[in-house]
């Protein structure tokens, strides 16, 4: 009677996915460059990519920063950042991640913090975001709501590449874009009608108190309390 059991199709596919996620996961914590010119196997490369665009999905975020400065004419300066955060105790994978981009740095998200014992990957640099970070996830888009953001995460970066951010108005816009992301801004420790104001004039952006960030990452808001 044993022999005429047979394992129905749709579980063979689930198994042979099992495998190779299993593979790939495998893969990434030994170190193994699968994304290299000589490494041929196409799918999996293909559900590693799939299986890296997932995890940021759920653990990273797109955002843009909003500084101050007083050195510039425009007193305030917009920073893109592409960030995955980890437990400390899981810092590997960011190591991993790190390592399949080929770009980016992993860091204690706050520093002497004894609170917040999380380590965040984190691009900065423009053309690294617009040369790998941001044509991976086109290839590989987001199914959550974070897709969006991504999107105008991806338009501002393309926007000061081309120097829209180097006018004052061109500024603002940008500056309301990101607004918009995560919330609507809710995260920002000031509200965008009072960003906007102070970027009238490099005269009122004094009034600032020094060392008064514009704006509290989302992500970090979300990390400072979180210990899993």
């Amino acid at each position: 009677m044993l022999e005429n059991l047979s394992i129905p199709d749709y579980s063979l596919k689930k198994l042979k996915i099992f495998e190779r996620k299993s593979h790939l996961r495998v893969s990434i914590l030994r170190g193994e460059n699968v994304m290299g010119a000589g490494n041929q196997q196409e799918r999996p490369i293909e559900s590693l990519s799939h299986y890296v665009a997932g995890f940021v999905d759920g653990e990273g975020t797109f955002h843009v920063a909003i500084q101050r400065r007083k050195d510039l004419s425009k007193g305030f300066q917009l920073i893109p950042e592409f960030h995955v955060s980890q437990h400390r105790e899981k810092t590997l994978i960011l190591e991993k991640i790190k390592g399949f981009f080929g770009c980016g740095y992993v860091k204690p998200n706050h520093p002497g913090s004894s609170r917040d014992l999380t380590n965040v990957y984190i691009v900065r640099n423009r053309q690294d975001l617009l040369k790998k970070i941001i044509p991976f996830f086109e290839r590989y888009p987001l199914i959550s709501e974070k897709q969006q953001d991504f999107q105008k995460f991806a338009q501002v970066v393309r926007s000061m590449e081309k120097g829209k951010h180097l006018t004052r108005e061109g500024l603002k816009n940008l500056t309301r874009l990101a607004f918009s992301m995560y919330g609507n801004g809710r995260y920002r420790k000031l509200k965008l009608e009072t960003v906007l104001s102070l970027m009238e004039s490099s005269e009122t952006v004094r009034q600032l108190p020094k060392g008064k960030d514009t704006v509290r990452a989302a992500w970090r808001h979300a990390e400072a309390n979180r210990n899993d």
